[in-house]
């Protein structure tokens, strides 16, 4: 099924032409890219982590803290070790499902690794590791021009966001990588990426949906392009009411946002055969919890570099976000769900999900969440899912406001 474009909102539209009065001219006369950089820059490091978060990490595994176990397992993994290898390929082949590729699993781990050694550089000030991530993300800017197959926009999506975080900190903290090098990291995340991530998926499992616009608000912020920044907004307002429900949406969720499914029964089949819908259920909580953690995870990261470019979109998701995590984590630690719910079964398979967000409102906000509590203190030190979450108990586990 070949993505669809959404259509334009006669909003959008009234709001063109508006920025076009009020500048005297069209909108289009700066290239995308520097649009509005002027009255609204971005802040950097700002792609899910930010300058005062990462000085307390460093304070508080220096310490001896409780994220210096978090660390202590990043540095002694696969991906922290600085005899690690990337394999870039030149074009990247995912299809759907089992069967095999070119440089699928390499692209994801090769970004994962990269991000390790940031974070590494970042608590330890360690060189080796800066020059270790900058190796990585050049090798990689030298070969890759495109992803192709069934699954290329979720693969993109998947390495995307991870190599948006990375190149992020390594270009705000480290003066070791040449101009050049960023240049061309710069058009690899343009034109190899963002295209992928920005296509519209609005029928597919909303998992790829909001993984794609993880990856491209973070490369939006690495490439100061306020435009695609924007989009990700949009994206993210649309799609996160239609994944996770709440009782204020009516008796069923909403559709997936400018797709074809709309009726009652289209919408039981899309959720996966459910037919009522308790506070916080996910779209796909009947498929697994693991793409619901996937969702929720994405959903967080999202909110999160919105929230250090000074956009609260935490606030606007939050009784379906904490209801979601409450409700799922339930599950995930064991208890059995009514019949009612995925015929009183669920597959408890939901990875290192959940950090980002419990922090947020649990440790900023104060809510009440006590059994994601519960979930974390047995996953903690989370690690890697080995597909765009890494590290999250030593970045976000009460960490810095």
């Amino acid at each position: 099924m070949a993505p669809r474009r959404f259509p334009r909102r006669a909003a959008v539209l009234l709001l063109a032409l508006l920025t076009v009065v009020a500048a005297g001219g069209p909108a289009e006369t700066l290239p995308r890219g520097q649009r509005h950089r002027a009255t609204a820059p971005f802040r950097h490091p700002g792609v899910l982590v930010g300058s005062a978060q990462l000085r307390a990490v460093r304070a508080r595994v220096n310490d001896g803290d409780r994220p210096f176990r978090a660390f202590r397992a990043m540095r002694r993994s696969r991906y922290g070790r600085l005899s690690y290898v990337p394999h870039p390929v030149p074009v990247v082949e995912c299809p759907p499902d089992t069967n095999p590729g070119v440089g699928c699993t390499d692209e994801r781990e090769d970004a994962i690794a990269a991000y390790t050694h940031a974070l590494i550089w970042a608590v330890t000030r360690d060189r080796a590791h800066a020059e270790k991530a900058v190796q990585i993300m050049d090798a990689w800017s030298a070969r890759l021009t495109d992803h192709t197959e069934g699954n290329a926009p979720l693969q993109a999506a998947w390495a995307g966001s991870s190599w948006a975080r990375t190149a992020e900190l390594m270009r705000a903290t480290y003066d070791g990588w040449p101009r050049a090098g960023v240049r061309r990291f710069e058009r690899l995340l343009r034109d190899a990426y963002l295209p992928e991530v920005t296509g519209a998926v609005p029928d597919y499992n909303g998992n790829w949906d909001l993984a794609m616009t993880d990856a491209a608000i973070g490369i939006a912020v690495f490439l100061d392009d306020r435009h695609a920044y924007d989009e990700a907004l949009r994206r993210f307002r649309a799609r996160v009411p239609a994944y996770f429900y709440v009782h204020a949406d009516g008796p069923r969720p909403k559709p997936p946002p400018g797709g074809e499914i709309d009726t009652a029964e289209e919408i039981t089949t899309y959720w996966f055969g459910q037919r009522t819908y308790p506070e916080g259920l996910a779209q796909e909580a009947c498929r697994n919890l693991m793409h619901v953690g996937y969702a929720l995870a994405a959903t967080a990261h999202i909110a999160e570099t919105a929230r250090l470019q000074g956009t609260d979109l935490y606030a606007e998701v939050q009784p379906r976000i904490t209801a979601a995590l409450e409700l799922h984590s339930r599950y995930q630690l064991g208890e059995r769900p009514p019949a009612s719910l995925c015929g009183g079964r669920v597959e408890r398979t939901m990875g290192p999900d959940l950090e980002v967000a419990y922090h947020h409102y649990h440790d900023r906000r104060g809510v009440d969440l006590p059994q994601t509590a519960r979930l974390l203190a047995r996953q903690r030190p989370g690690g890697t899912d080995d597909l765009f979450v890494a590290w999250e108990t030593l970045t976000h586990a009460a960490g810095p406001g």
